[in-house]
């Protein structure tokens, strides 16, 4: 059966956000749902997120699991993948507001220490899928379409949605479109 793994973003918890909100709609369907608080996310550091998540022997990933990221959550997916056994290929990667670069913030260098290997990635992934605003105001379009781009993924642009997250519009307390493009995936 079909489960989740949903990873949050720099400087934020499970609580932020949409994540419990989603994390509730799919338990609710009768899926089984990670939400970790991943470690030091001030400062997100790929190898320390992929140790954390690998270490986790009670949510193993597999072919029937479906990876949800926001911001450097989703960055972290592409590194996650990019670690997996050779022989795990993963259901759906969902990539909300990803970011190709630093962006000037030596606080997220630590998403960037190893370059992304994109064939490597592709190998262990079915699909991928890409939700970006056209107005997010800390990552740019063209980083989002250009790793889209790499993973051969959908890309959907959601018109004035800023990051996805509550600091910009209160009501992404909620995410009912993803939730959508969730369901529609996995159908």
């Amino acid at each position: 059966m079909t489960k989740f793994l949903i990873l949050h973003g720099t400087d934020a918890s499970p609580e932020y956000n949409w994540f419990m909100w989603l994390k509730g709609k799919l338990i609710g369907e009768g899926y089984k749902v990670w939400l970790p608080q991943l470690p030091d996310s001030k400062n997100p550091n790929t190898e320390t997120y992929n140790n954390f998540l690998f270490s986790n022997k009670e949510f193993n990933i597999d072919q029937e699991t479906v990876i949800i990221g926001h911001s450097s959550g989703a960055v972290e997916i592409l590194s996650l993948l990019q670690h997996l056994p050779v022989n795990i290929i993963i259901k759906t990667a969902i990539l909300v507001s990803v970011f190709k670069n630093n962006l000037g913030m030596t606080e997220l260098e630590g998403l960037f220490i190893e370059p992304f290997n994109f064939n490597e990635i592709k190998k262990h992934s079915e699909r991928f899928i890409f939700i970006h605003s056209d107005n997010d105001p800390y990552c740019p379009l063209d980083g989002a379409r250009y790793i889209s781009e790499q993973c051969e993924g959908e890309f959907i642009i959601i018109e004035g949605q800023g990051h996805f997250n509550t600091e910009i519009n209160p009501d992404y307390k909620q995410f009912p479109a993803l939730l959508d493009i969730i369901k529609k995936s996995i159908s």
